[in-house]
């Protein structure tokens, strides 16, 4: 079972995200804000993270930019926040895929598996 760290400020967000993951046999684990959510991670070292970048405390950005200092799990932003600057930002600080709210679940769905398929292949390189 894959294993889910969910880090967003709005409780409908984080119902609704591990309503669809659990219902494809994730184990979801939510977090409200950055400090917490980067105390998850390093707990529960999941196989992948959904980051919003508009969170209290500390944002986003600082979330993984802090989380790339020591961990390369998978990261996907959700955020309403549209600007492509902002999205190469995120993806320059290592988010490894960018989804603007509102989603549609199979989208992120096929993201998700699409970061998780590539942190495979990178540990796990195929000799041939």
């Amino acid at each position: 079972m894959n294993k889910v760290v969910i880090i967003d400020d709005e409780p409908q967000v984080r119902r609704l995200l591990s309503m669809v993951l659990k219902s494809r046999n994730y184990e979801v684990h939510e977090a409200e804000d950055g400090p917490s959510g980067l105390q998850h991670i390093a707990l529960l070292r999941p196989d992948a993270v959904l980051l919003d970048l508009g969170l209290p405390a500390m944002d986003g950005l600082s979330v993984l930019k802090r989380l790339r200092e020591w961990s390369e799990v998978p990261v996907l932003i959700l955020s309403v926040r549209d600007e492509e600057a902002l999205k190469v930002e995120a993806l320059e600080a290592g988010a490894d895929d960018y989804v603007t709210k509102p989603f549609g679940t199979a989208e992120l769905l096929a993201r998700l598996a699409v970061i998780q398929r590539r942190r495979f292949t990178r540990q796990n390189p195929e000799i041939t």
